[in-house]
């Protein structure tokens, strides 16, 4: 689907795989999360997780810290590096999203978006 591909294309300008931004964006966004959170909330395999989560620490992206809710689990969050390049690419991100869609109205635009919600719950619900 071409909006994917371009979506996909934008994300490898930067110079980050998908899972990285990903995780990146979930972070940004959300703030900080536990590696076994981020693995269930963006479907990345358990064993996997931790491969990619090292990658992004050893390139400065983020950091792990201790969790004060559970002393035995540890959050995975964004350095000030990581911040910054977000806060370079996001904006980017966003307005390629926005060409994108430029072709659709408003009003088409809000029901996409209730669609995708609703798609949204009903696959949580599948799992």
């Amino acid at each position: 689907m071409s909006l994917f591909d371009n979506i996909r294309k934008d994300i490898e300008s930067y110079g980050i795989s998908l899972e990285n931004f990903m995780i990146l964006e979930l972070l940004y966004s959300k703030g900080p999360h536990p590696v076994q959170k981020i693995s269930e909330k963006l479907s990345i395999p358990s064993g996997s997780i931790t491969y990619v989560v090292d990658k992004l620490e050893k390139k400065g992206l983020v950091e792990r810290q201790s969790n004060p809710e559970d002393r035995r689990a540890s959050n995975v969050v964004l350095t000030e590096e990581g911040k910054a390049l977000f806060d370079e690419i996001f904006p980017q991100h966003v307005a390629t999203i926005s060409r994108n869609l430029s072709f659709i109205s408003k009003d088409e635009k809000e029901q996409l978006i209730g669609l995708m919600k609703r798609i949204g719950i009903g696959a949580q619900d599948l799992q």
